[in-house]
């Protein structure tokens, strides 16, 4: 794990010891400091009982502590913990600020912050192989789901990649990124902020940590990342995607979502040092990351994929505009009442599939345009979708939509696709095809 001795004898409070938590208090605790945690759960207490203080920080003095360390996940504008630690003067961080506390003890090294609405993960997991395709030592984490903390220290000149959410940056402070990369900008989790203002400044908070000789990356397709780029400190930079050619040969990388995030990683390349010649190839051989675009088998010219980490009409927009023949299947908790973003792309969906509690209302919105099936269940819009699709077309789940009406999240909705894929194609006798 990565730890530090520079916080030894300091005390912290952790509230929440789900991944993140975890590696937090157990970080802290190999590098000396006095911790307190707390957790709902009497299973995730006992990880650590013995060890730290149980108590729950909103029920504690916490004069002297050097602050709480708290999930992403926890609400700051409604949570109780914010306006109690700031009673006491404590600061209200997370595991990320925790990890650029400890950096100087580190290997020498530079750190990737990836930030974004829609494409985080992909180009993050893109970056990270392409050091690799480098032989540069790397690793990945933060949002994409793997607490940083609770991975080995990197060996000297490597390089951190860090997906960063916009609860993650909020919880953040010293964290000077060598390459900060703001991808794009659409209204989402606004439950967590006052308007799609404050949203912004939450991402736009990554690039005033850096330092002016430092590297900034920005995606051009929307005018608020721009504005931002315009007030960033450090050395801007914004790909063209235009300028990139060899899309055809990168079968994880397809559509024009997919151009603009290789587009980004490879300014990011270059900023890391890495030639031409090795993330040309890099962007060949890499694979994209579950539920994302995610081939999944082919059978009979018919192409399933598996986008289920689109939850919102802006990241299902691009989806829908890699394929021109597409039976679509979307729905589920809707995070709006509108599939506007969508609609340019109306042309390339055969037919669309509804699920979910946004089904009916998607219906209503697509039915004036192209043939619409109120299918209700993702297994009955699978079904249906194969028994209609003709060799060239495409089956691909892009919900636009949350998974929590059906579904835990959007990797639980992405398998049952996958599943429910296979064993319908098994039913109909051929062998299906892995696609990636």
């Amino acid at each position: 794990m990565i730890t530090s001795t520079r916080l030894a004898g300091q005390r912290f409070a952790v509230l929440g010891l789900a991944r993140s938590g975890l590696a937090s208090v157990e970080s802290l605790l190999a590098g000396g400091a006095d911790v307190t945690a707390w957790d709902s759960r009497e299973e995730a207490r006992a990880q650590v009982a013995g060890r730290a203080m149980l108590a729950d920080p909103l029920t504690i003095d916490l004069t002297g502590f050097a602050g709480v360390v708290v999930s992403p996940g926890v609400p700051l504008n409604r949570h109780p913990i914010a306006a109690h630690a700031a009673s006491f003067g404590v600061p209200v961080i997370g595991d990320i600020e925790l990890f650029a506390q400890m950096r100087s003890d580190l290997p020498p090294h530079r750190v990737v912050g990836i930030t974004g609405t829609n494409g985080k993960s992909t180009t993050t997991a893109l970056v990270h192989h392409l050091c690799r395709c480098a032989g540069i030592p790397a690793q990945f984490g933060g949002n994409i789901g793997l607490p940083v903390l609770g991975e080995d220290p990197l060996p000297a000149g490597g390089v951190y990649v860090l997906e960063l959410s916009s609860y993650q940056i909020d919880l953040t402070y010293s964290l000077a990124c060598d390459v900060a990369v703001l991808i794009n900008l659409s209204p989402d989790h606004l439950d967590r902020y006052d308007g799609y203002g404050a949203y912004a400044a939450a991402k736009a908070r990554l690039f005033a940590m850096q330092r002016p000789d430092q590297v900034a990356v920005f995606g051009r397709g929307d005018a608020d990342t721009l504005a931002i780029a315009g007030q960033a400190l450090a050395h801007v930079r914004v790909p063209d995607p235009a300028e990139l050619s060899g899309q055809a040969d990168w079968p994880s990388l397809q559509g024009p979502h997919n151009l603009q995030n290789a587009a980004i990683a490879v300014a990011v390349a270059e900023a890391l040092g890495i030639a031409a010649p090795v993330w040309r190839a890099g962007l060949a051989s890499f694979v994209g990351l579950p539920h994302r675009m995610e081939r999944v088998a082919e059978q009979g010219g018919v192409l399933f994929v598996n986008d289920s980490k689109a939850t919102n009409p802006a990241s299902t927009a691009p989806a829908l505009a890699a394929y021109p023949r597409i039976h679509w299947i979307c729905g589920g908790l809707p995070k709006s009442d509108d599939l506007d973003e969508c609609a340019p792309w109306f042309d390339h969906v055969v037919a669309a599939y509804t699920i979910g509690e946004a089904g009916q209302r998607f219906a209503e919105i697509l039915a004036p345009h192209l043939p619409v099936t109120r299918s209700e269940m993702l297994c009955d819009a699978v079904r249906q979708a194969i028994a209609a699709a003709r060799p060239g077309e495409v089956v691909m789940l892009s919900p636009a939509c949350a998974s929590f009406d059906q579904f835990r999240d959007f990797e639980a909705r992405g398998d049952a696709f996958r599943n429910i894929v296979m064993s319908l194609l098994a039913e109909r006798g051929d062998q299906p095809q892995g696609a990636q």
